[in-house]
């Protein structure tokens, strides 16, 4: 069953055309992981379909029903992010706020929930992801990985029915990036359907069903993930797989 259905989404900014019209489907349960080079539109494709950017054109279907997403109602916006989450490259945690009071924000405020009752299952999500014993800390007090990980939390407290992620380990140190991918791989077992953005190429081989490689605001090629990665049929993904081995290996190495 489809959770999430784009078709021919396009998107300009001036002249520069960023995606250029990209169809993809997300089933219960996938986990899609969306890679490319910088500039390719992977990130501006996330941001249209939480409107966080608005489409030139294109469909949404979600949940059953389809929305133009060049003409979309605030009330309808309202009705999808109500249903899905969000963890940004740089955690856009609240600095003032301490993680409970993160994780529990959208809660109270957004859905008028009792303090006590938001906290209950705030706590629940924080332990979760293994940061039960820092709930008081500020995002000042975390380490990136740690503020990432509330940043998951968050995600999950409108118990979603699919989140995006956008490049969640880009901003953090080589050593912490695992603590927030073996987060992502418990929800993935768990079967939380996930679109994420990344540049991890083990997660995207070893964790997601399906893989998406976008350049120049198009699909250039998709398939089950094994397959994608094991047998690439086009030359310019083949290309990208190759840098992409090139530089994990740089990296490990410390070179």
């Amino acid at each position: 069953m489809a959770v999430l259905e784009i078709r021919d989404i396009r998107k300009a900014f001036g002249d520069l055309e960023v995606l250029r019209g990209v169809d993809i489907t997300v089933e219960k349960g996938d986990v899609i992981a969306i890679l490319g080079p910088s500039g390719s539109g992977k990130t501006t494709l996330l941001r249209c379909i939480n409107f966080l950017e608005s489409a030139d054109s294109g469909t949404m279907t979600f949940d059953s029903k389809t929305y133009d997403l060049a003409n979309i109602s605030k009330r309808d916006i309202a009705a999808v992010r109500r249903n899905t989450g969000f963890v940004f490259q740089n955690y856009n945690l609240f600095e003032n706020k301490n993680a409970l009071q993160n994780v529990t924000i959208g809660l109270t405020v957004g859905r008028k929930m009792k303090k006590e009752d938001a906290e209950r299952i705030g706590m629940d999500l924080l332990k979760r992801v293994g940061l039960e014993s820092h709930a008081d800390y500020y995002p000042s007090q975390l380490s990136g990985g740690q503020q990432q990980r509330v940043a998951i939390a968050r995600a999950l407290a409108a118990n979603p029915e699919i989140i995006y992620f956008d490049e969640p380990t880009s901003a953090l140190d080589p050593e912490l990036i695992g603590e927030v991918l073996q987060v992502m791989k418990e929800l993935a077992d768990s079967g939380m359907t996930m679109l994420v953005v990344t540049h991890e190429m083990d997660f995207a081989r070893n964790v997601s069903n399906h893989t998406i490689f976008m350049e120049n605001g198009v699909i250039v090629e998709e398939g089950p993930s094994r397959e994608f990665f094991d047998a690439p049929k086009m030359e310019r993904t083949k290309e990208f797989l190759r840098i992409e081995d090139t530089r994990t290996k740089i990296t490990q190495e410390g070179l």
